[in-house]
């Protein structure tokens, strides 16, 4: 019976070592967290939905309007809420893009993408809070400009007739931006505006609600300027005022909230950074078993 044919000697012991070594780097992947891996996954899905939904409502908003109001009123494109939101989903949608893709397919390139968005945004929000601080009376001014803008446009724009009296009625209960006396600056509601049902009046939403129904007025504001006194009708404090007010009363809330942010997007960045370092280092044993 003739002997089972064997390699060359020094070829056996190799080709072993090649297979435990292929056996091993399939076998350990102690490297990678999956908690911290999910965790990061989890937490940018939620963004990455969230960004396509704003960026949907957003362009849904643009096109509802017409064409050539857009292309006029680009110089104030900025104060446009679909505009807004077409650039707040967008941005929310590449950085969940980034830090769901790049955690599910450990990809470093798009994690440390990920963390340089979170990164040049935290460092963004830490220098508006404190250019707000130090220029409050020059931000105080521009508020007053973009007010004053939304005010020239109100019946000319559905969305900033809609912010204008979603900050009047809902969330300031204020009138104009220092005062009712504001609203002479639109064509409508001027004094001297003739054939207009709303001449030396405000819009519905610097009415004050009334108390024995929950039905709104639509006309409670027409000519409501005229008279000697109003302030028992609608809001006699402008809405910039009326900012600086619920901002002194809420300092604590809207200081906890940009905390919590902040916490969140540090937090974001650790992780990531995290996860692309375990990966590195996994890569770095697989190449040693090569």
């Amino acid at each position: 019976m003739a002997a089972p044919r064997e390699g060359p000697p020094a070829e056996r012991p190799n080709a072993t070592r090649r297979m435990r070594h292929r056996r091993k780097k399939r076998r350990d992947r102690t490297e990678v967290s999956c908690c911290v891996k999910w965790i990061v996954f989890g937490q940018n899905v939620l963004f990455w939905i969230a960004g396509m939904v704003i960026f949907a409502v957003g362009i849904w908003a643009w096109t509802e309007k017409d064409t050539l109001n857009n292309l006029k009123r680009l110089t104030s494109v900025a104060l446009d809420p679909a505009f807004l939101l077409i650039v707040t989903g967008l941005v929310t949608f590449v950085i969940g893009f980034t830090g769901c893709v790049g955690a599910l397919r450990e990809n470093t390139f798009l994690l440390a993408t990920y963390a340089f968005l979170l990164g040049i945004i935290l460092l963004g929000e830490l220098t508006l809070g404190v250019l707000g601080f130090v220029f409050k009376d020059w931000l105080k001014g521009q508020a007053k400009d973009q007010l004053q803008a939304m005010i020239s446009d109100y019946r000319e724009d559905e969305d900033a007739q809609d912010l204008v009296d979603w900050i009047q009625s809902k969330w300031l209960q204020c009138c104009g931006i220092t005062s009712p006396g504001d609203w002479n600056n639109n064509i409508y509601f001027n004094c001297s505006s003739k054939g207009s049902p709303e001449a030396c009046g405000v819009p519905f939403s610097c009415c004050k609600p009334p108390k024995e129904t929950s039905l709104v007025n639509l006309q409670c504001g027409y000519g409501v300027r005229r008279r000697e006194e109003f302030a028992d009708t609608i809001f006699s404090k402008g809405c910039v005022d009326a900012a600086q007010t619920w901002l002194d009363q809420n300092l604590v809330i809207v200081a906890a909230v940009a905390v919590g942010v902040a916490i969140v997007q540090v937090l974001g960045i650790c992780f990531a950074q995290n996860l692309r370092a375990d990966i590195l280092a996994q890569k770095a044993k697989w190449n040693r078993y090569k």
